[in-house]
């Protein structure tokens, strides 16, 4: 063996070394699995709810994309825990709620970062509807 070969036998040593693995991610995914689902769809629905109040009050852009960022990486925290799921082929009803609402918040928080103003009209429209609804609901009283 020479010299090269030893070099590069010693670093892809080191390479194997380095790598991440993901055994025990999926291992800690699947047995803390209620704590984290716990953890998450809460946080998803309140900072995607986060990024849309402040998109309707009409905050600075900072701030929406920061609430947006936050909801994001719970959204994508929870697809990447769904999927964990699906590697070792776990297919029931939860894990498609689960990756619906990941995807769903996910989208949502683009959405308010990239359109904001398309959102902001989708609120007024939806909140003068339901002042008309309130008003409706009053006269029949």
């Amino acid at each position: 063996m020479n010299v090269r070969q030893t070099r590069l036998s010693a670093h892809c040593t080191h390479f194997y070394e380095l790598m991440f693995d993901f055994s025990n991610l999926l291992e800690f995914s699947h047995h803390y699995c209620v704590a984290i689902c716990a953890a998450l769809v809460p946080a998803n629905v309140l900072a995607t709810l986060c990024a849309i109040v402040l998109v309707g009050l009409k905050r600075p852009v900072v701030q929406v994309w920061q609430a947006s960022g936050l909801g994001s990486v719970f959204a994508l925290l929870m697809v990447l825990h769904v999927l964990t799921w699906f590697i070792i082929g776990v297919v029931m009803l939860p894990t498609f709620v689960l990756l619906l609402l990941g995807a769903s918040c996910l989208s949502i928080n683009l959405w308010a970062v990239l359109h904001p103003g398309s959102m902001r009209k989708l609120l007024v429209n939806l909140s003068r509807r339901v002042q008309v609804l309130r008003a409706s609901a009053a006269s029949l009283s």
